[in-house]
């Protein structure tokens, strides 16, 4: 599903990432840890195509991403690639049917037919009761399971999360993780999830640590 080969990343006269090899399997959830600033969060960028690296290549589903024009990749990342963050980046004024549809809607599905998703989705992750709720009403974690669902909408072939639980108390982080495994059950749904988690990390199928640049 994912390859990354020599990827090498630098800021000014700051290395990064020197040389970063990776292989990831359709359905794995794989977690990265390392210290901070070790580049965990730069691979995901470049994962995610967010991110250009100086040097090496990137394949998503068969897709050489580096070889995509500005606007390929717009519909590539779009399309085939779910994000999730510390911060849940909903948009206040919009409710979380609304904020869900947001990514069907620019892929180019109808209001109807986006709305549709969006509310299977919010049935699936037990948000029905809150589809018209806006962020501000709901808890870190159901704010936390809606941008799950906007990551979901476009059925992407991967879901890149950075630092998910970090906002989370422990019962909601626990309720994370089990959303996580049981999307993985349930949808074969790939996950590359950085995080300083340790039950987070050692939940997934496999645990990488960055260190000196490397894997």
């Amino acid at each position: 599903m994912v390859t990354a080969k020599d990827i090498v990343k630098s800021y000014g006269d700051v290395d990064v990432l020197m040389g970063v090899n990776l292989n990831i399997s359709k359905g794995e959830i794989v977690s990265i840890v390392g210290k901070s600033g070790s580049g965990k969060s730069t691979l995901l960028q470049i994962l995610g195509t967010i991110e250009n690296p100086d040097a090496g290549k990137v394949v998503i589903d068969n897709t050489d991403i580096l070889s995509l024009s500005r606007k390929e990749l717009a519909s590539f990342r779009n399309k085939n690639i779910g994000f999730v963050f510390q911060f849940h980046h909903l948009l206040p004024e919009f409710t979380a049917l609304e904020n869900i549809c947001i990514p069907a809607l620019i892929s180019g599905d109808n209001k109807s037919t986006a709305e549709s998703k969006a509310k299977e989705l919010l049935g699936y992750l037990e948000l029905s009761h809150r589809s018209n709720h806006k962020p501000d009403a709901m808890s870190g974690g159901e704010q936390q399971r809606v941008a799950i669902a906007r990551s979901l909408i476009n059925r992407p072939s991967i879901i890149l999360a950075d630092e998910p639980s970090g906002n989370l108390d422990s019962s909601a982080s626990s309720e994370l993780h089990k959303l996580i495994l049981n999307l993985r059950k349930q949808l074969n749904q790939t996950f590359i999830i950085v995080t300083h988690n340790k039950d987070l990390a050692d939940m997934a199928d496999r645990k990488l640590e960055i260190a000196d640049g490397l894997i």
